[in-house]
């Protein structure tokens, strides 16, 4: 995925200025994927030259308004194009695990800590994600529902329940700590 068609998809959702699309991104794209404010008021520069999406015209006094913008044509006809498009999976680059490999090697000191702020912060946003399934698509609702947005939603869940399942377990079978050396017998 690539942050034009970030957002291009939330702009179609809903027309909105620069900083309600950086509030929105914060709120949903940006639990997967992330960018920054200046990262997207530079997109929505290039998407405006690239003619992919356009400013409206404001209908009260311009002074102070902030400037919305609403996907073109030929915007909707990129982002069609990429979302048919064929992509290969992405092999996982996550450094906690590189850093376990590098512990069984050179011991585990400081490791146990830094786990569970990972297993606080996974078991968080995993609250946070049923908290939004709970609110978003309740079960009487169900034909309603906007099943792809829950999917996406849900492949969230998944992870986060791995990810505290899995920190869970390898916790408790790390070594215990010498405390003389720092390092694990």
């Amino acid at each position: 995925m690539s942050l034009p068609h970030a957002i291009l998809t939330a702009l179609l959702e809903k027309p909105s200025s620069g900083l309600e699309l950086t509030r929105r991104f914060d709120k949903s794209i940006g639990f997967f994927w992330s960018a920054t404010h200046q990262q997207i008021y530079r997109e929505l520069g290039r998407l405006e030259a690239s003619g992919h999406i356009r400013a409206l015209q404001p209908t009260g006094p311009v002074r102070g308004q902030k400037k919305q913008y609403e996907v073109l044509p030929e915007g909707r006809a990129e982002l069609a194009r990429w979302t048919a498009e064929s992509s290969e999976p992405r092999a996982l680059r996550e450094p906690l695990l590189l850093r376990l490999r590098a512990a069984a090697v050179v011991g585990t000191a400081g490791l146990a800590a830094d786990l569970e702020r990972h297993l606080a912060l996974h078991r968080e946003q995993l609250a946070d994600y049923r908290e939004i399934e709970r609110r978003d698509f309740p079960v009487e609702r169900a034909a309603e529902e906007n099943r792809l947005q829950h999917a996406v939603l849900r492949a969230g869940i998944g992870l986060e329940a791995f990810w505290v399942q899995w920190l869970a377990e390898t916790l408790e079978s790390l070594p215990a700590v010498d405390p003389d050396s720092g390092n694990s017998p």
